[in-house]
């Protein structure tokens, strides 16, 4: 759980401004993660945050070794759906996802930053994923894609 939620800290500092410990933690209440202000606290130092940006009011960043880590939505997408299970669906001409509950929207995320041309778009919600795509063959390659990025070396 706690690298489900720091990676889901890290996917929040680089999509809002987040500029407290509290606003933090009301955004991870909304992914459904529940943290104390211990917890949070510790992530923060554990993840090397840091208070920067071009704002007025400073907001956490990461620190440029963590920037750097995560430098492509690939490769973001690649090590979530290694290591959470993942069930692959279609309905439709939507790829469907379900993962474990929490886990969803940074697997959005990190496809919508990997801007897959097969991919219209994604919505989240607590442990699906809906990817649209334009056709049948769409479809069918984004599955395959999935299924081949989720396989466990």
């Amino acid at each position: 759980m706690k690298q489900l939620r720091q990676r889901a800290i890290r996917d929040l500092i680089e999509t809002r401004s987040i500029r407290t410990q509290h606003e933090l933690a009301a955004a991870l209440r909304e992914r459904g993660f529940q943290a104390t202000q211990a917890t949070i606290s510790r992530d923060v130092r554990e993840l090397g945050l840091v208070k920067g940006g071009r704002d007025v009011t400073p907001t956490y960043v990461l620190p440029p070794r963590l920037a750097d880590a995560e430098a492509t939505g690939e490769e973001r997408l690649r090590r979530l759906l290694g290591d959470l299970p993942i069930e692959v669906r279609e309905a439709g001409l939507l790829v469907i996802l379900r993962t474990l509950p929490g886990s969803a929207h940074a697997i959005a995320a990190a496809l919508d930053r990997a801007r897959w041309v097969d991919v219209e778009g994604s919505v989240a919600g607590d442990d699906t994923v809906f990817g649209a795509v334009a056709d049948r063959g769409a479809l069918g390659r984004v599955r395959d894609r999935f299924r081949e990025l989720s396989r466990r070396a």
